[in-house]
């Protein structure tokens, strides 16, 4: 359901960027589980170039049962930019849940002013989309905006209605990059690398993907897939806790 997405999303990529190959550690780049009534596949892509440090996405094939594609992309660190955060999961015909969102690095008036507030043009673009639903994982007032779209929805208006959406909240991620001023000050790149790690552990520690993950491939895998790939900058809550 996902692979125009995906494929829309590279060939966005490889237009405007210098893309060199992110290195994804062996094992991690592909699997299949033959767990359960439809074999499941999950295969991984990264990518980095001059102006983002880190682009990952990863689509999950399960036949008719369940397509996900999820996405992160993380501006290289002399940007105060949020991050480009995609997560599309459908189970089934029935259960079609979509997230899109400029996830902010901070949450202070002058941050949401400039990188946030840009989105509410969009946003209202699609009332259909920004469902309010509630979130039970995470907090929606951390690296969240007041903007995401976030819905539950039908396969025709994902081809339609979601898939637009999509090219329009990409544009505009692009547009402002080019805008962006690269920071210059070493205070405040190292401000940005910490909020970069802070967003990997905090979200490594609530994202119930994991358990989806467990449930195709197995624990140990999941567990690498999530702290070795997925959010990299994060530390297991065991060796966190050793480390303290």
């Amino acid at each position: 359901m996902y692979k125009p997405f995906l494929e829309h999303l590279e060939k966005s990529l490889f237009n405007r960027f210098d893309l060199k190959t992110r290195p994804i550690p062996l094992g991690l780049e592909s699997q299949v589980s033959e767990r359960g009534k439809n074999p499941a596949t999950i295969q991984s892509w990264s990518y980095q170039c001059a102006e983002l440090r880190k682009i990952r996405y990863t689509y999950i094939d399960a036949g008719a049962t369940s397509q996900i594609f999820n996405s992160v992309i993380y501006p290289s660190h002399q940007y105060e930019l949020p991050l480009l955060g995609i997560d599309f999961l459908s189970f089934g015909q029935v259960k079609n849940l979509i997230v899109m969102d400029f996830q902010p690095l901070f949450q202070d008036a002058a941050y949401l002013e400039k990188y946030i507030y840009p989105l509410k043009a969009l946003h209202d673009k699609y009332p259909d989309l920004a469902q309010n639903l509630e979130m039970k994982f995470y907090d929606a007032n951390q690296y969240f905006s007041k903007y995401l779209l976030f819905a539950k929805t039908d396969p025709e208006t994902v081809k339609t209605r979601v898939f637009e959406a999509f090219k329009d909240y990409l544009n505009l991620y692009w547009q402002m990059l080019d805008d962006a001023e690269p920071l210059t000050d070493q205070s405040d790149i190292q401000r940005i690398v910490k909020a970069q790690k802070d967003y990997d552990q905090y979200s490594a520690e609530r994202d119930p993907a994991s358990g989806l993950f467990s449930s195709y491939f197995g624990h140990e895998w999941a567990e690498r897939f999530l702290y070795g790939f997925l959010f990299e900058d994060a530390k297991p809550l065991a060796v966190s806790a050793v480390r303290a």
